[in-house]
């Protein structure tokens, strides 16, 4: 009996193995059934190979409970001589059985093997001991076979991970020879999968000297034996020649024979650095280059017409003569006088300002040319006046046009006459001050209708500087957004690294009524805001919309419904008239709308804002229904 079984199996292994067992453990042991199974728990058996009265018949499954098998799987050898068709009724015409479950190395059950027969099957110790053999090697078989099949599944696991990893996969021989290479590696390096066995790493490698520098670093680490981690690299594709960037780590085997690399493709990351590094060198350039010719730090921009006026500061400030700089609200007449002042001879000397506008009236002379003690009640003493304290300096006198009729005789003596007098006193003082004066109003017109002296104005508009508004420096507003960035950003804890494409079109498009100031206010108020790394600034900030729509931005960035400020010197009334608009507008739309605020059919929604922010505006515009005109 053994050897028949021995000779049976011994050539064959898996199914061809286990059909063969079947077969001859039935003759040998003299029945007319014998079969091997699989176990799957809790309690399902399938066939792997049944001999059934002289053939192979047909896999099939079934139910373990009331079968002589479920005492086999969970109770181990067990013989039933006979009767076995009246103990489990289900076995029809089965009249004896032997079976033996099968156990992995671990005890893991895996089937079992029986042999059953329509006959008594008398027990013999010596056919039991023979039958115990072979299910031990029925035991082994089933046992490789689970094993086959779960490498079989890791490595097709592993194959489906290396070939469609978005990191490109690379084994190497010593000599740079190619291996393997899955698919992301064979699309960066622009190869087809035929192409991969005959293929050279050093082949990629273009033939710059930074390019042969790199990888001569890259290899001489991995001679060390050591990791190769995060080495940038330049390669040149195979089937385009473009050149392109990876991100390369690479590790020897343990054997020594092959390297495994790894690599990702950051040729848009290194452009992108390569193209923010120019800009950046640009920026630092043109920075500079304003710096060497005009030494003006603080003033930000490269646009034609902001050119010619820093010419022309350039120009007038080495020169003792007045200058009177005209410019709409917010921008920076301020910071312009103080360049002249910088650029100047008289830079180490005092700067100092007046706001006129900011001064009472009865205290106007006062500030400006002092008083003695007892000059006038309250004036328990002395007091030296900014003409004064400007000696040998430079002094601003902004908002000019506010100056009171009386003042502006005696200013027109120092400007004539390079003397004043306190205000009390008989006795004149000599002053050697430049004189620098500002105003957003047109003073033509004020000479027009008496409010600002025609003699004054001839005597400070020795040297005319017109300040552009920031609707004619469309392209500066780059230049300014990063430098209110760089400005605002660390006070309010906020690192940016750029700012929004449709935000800087916004910005560009946005008639700027309160130029720069307004823009660095609203630079400011967006890093407040904002907690992304990309700026942005939301369309209501800036009232760009139906709000706007009463006045069209024309390609010079003057507005259809606005007198040009800078011919006709009207900067003055810009914000009156931009909130004269706005608030016709908006009552306009208020009464079409019957006063309701938000819904589809509401206010809000027609002019494209937040009932919040229209709120807000009809707050400040002084707009509610009672007191709306009708």
């Amino acid at each position: 009996m053994l050897r028949a079984i021995v000779e049976g199996t011994a050539r064959s292994t898996g199914d061809d193995f286990l059909r063969r067992l079947v077969q001859h453990l039935a003759e040998a042991m003299g029945t007319s059934q014998a079969f091997i199974s699989e176990f799957t728990p809790p309690s399902k058996i399938r066939t792997l190979a049944f001999w059934s009265h002289g053939k192979i018949v047909d896999n099939f499954e079934y139910e373990l409970p009331n079968t002589p098998c479920e005492a086999v799987i969970h109770g181990g050898l067990r013989h039933f001589p006979s009767g076995v068709g009246k103990q489990f009724p289900a076995e029809v015409g089965i009249e004896s059985y032997l079976g033996m479950p099968l156990k992995a190395q671990d005890g893991t059950i895996l089937g079992h093997l029986c042999v059953l027969d329509e006959q008594p099957m008398p027990a013999e110790p010596r056919r039991v001991a023979a039958f115990e053999i072979f299910a031990g090697r029925a035991a082994a078989e089933l046992d490789r076979l689970r094993f086959e099949h779960n490498l079989a599944v890791s490595e097709e696991r592993l194959r489906d991970l290396f070939e469609e990893a978005p990191i490109a996969y690379v084994q190497e021989g010593l000599d740079l020879g190619f291996v393997c290479a899955n698919r992301t590696a064979q699309r960066i390096l622009g190869i087809t999968p035929d192409q991969v066995a005959g293929m050279n790493g050093m082949s990629f490698i273009p033939d710059t000297p930074d390019a042969q520098r790199r990888i001569r670093e890259a290899l001489a680490s991995i001679n060390r034996g050591t990791d190769t981690s995060g080495v940038v690299l330049e390669l040149k594709r195979k089937n385009d020649g473009k050149h392109i960037f990876i991100e390369w780590w690479s590790r020897p085997e343990k054997n020594g024979k092959y390297t495994r690399t790894m690599f990702i493709d950051i040729t848009e990351r290194v452009m992108l650095e390569r193209a923010k590094a120019e800009l950046q060198a640009q920026n630092q350039y043109l920075q500079e280059e304003l710096k060497s010719v005009h030494n003006f730090e603080e003033i930000v921009g490269a646009s034609s017409t902001l050119v010619q006026v820093l010419e022309n500061v350039r120009r007038v400030a080495p020169t003792d003569t007045t200058v009177l700089i005209w410019g709409e609200t917010g921008t920076g007449k301020e910071l312009f006088a103080r360049a002249i002042h910088s650029i100047s001879h008289r830079k180490d000397k005092p700067f100092v300002k007046v706001n006129c506008a900011a001064l009472p009236p009865g205290l106007v002379e006062s500030e400006l040319f002092g008083h003695e003690r007892g000059a006038f009640s309250g004036a328990i003493q002395k007091r030296i006046g900014r003409f004064e304290l400007a000696n040998a300096g430079t002094i601003f006198l902004d908002e000019i046009g506010e100056m009171p009729l009386d003042v502006q005789v005696k200013l027109l003596r120092v400007l004539q006459e390079q003397e004043f007098e306190r205000v009390g006193s008989s006795h004149s003082i000599r002053t050697d001050v430049r004189v620098i004066a500002a105003t957003n109003r047109d003073l033509r017109k004020a000479m027009r209708e008496g409010g600002f002296r025609p003699d004054l104005y001839y005597r400070l508009n020795v040297f005319p500087v017109d300040l552009p508004p920031l609707r004619e420096r469309l392209g500066d507003i780059p230049l300014l957004v990063a430098y209110f960035i760089q400005k605002y950003g660390p006070k309010v804890g906020r690192q940016v690294e750029g700012v929004e494409p449709e935000t800087m079109r916004r910005l560009q498009k946005y008639p700027w009524p309160g130029n720069i100031r307004e823009l660095e206010n609203i630079v400011e108020r967006a890093l407040i805001l904002s907690s992304a790394p990309i700026l942005a600034v939301e369309p209501e900030i800036l009232a760009i919309g139906p709000l706007a729509s009463s006045k069209s931005v024309t390609a010079e960035g003057a507005t259809d419904a606005q007198e040009s400020p800078v011919s006709e010197r009207s900067g003055g009334d810009a914000d009156d008239k931009l909130e004269t608009l706005q608030r016709e507008h908006i009552l306009r739309t208020l009464r079409a709308t019957n006063w309701i605020i938000e819904g589809q059919r509401g206010a809000a929604s027609k002019l494209g804002l937040k009932p919040a922010t229209l709120r807000f505006r009809m707050k400040k515009l002084g707009i509610t229904r009672e007191t709306a005109p009708h």
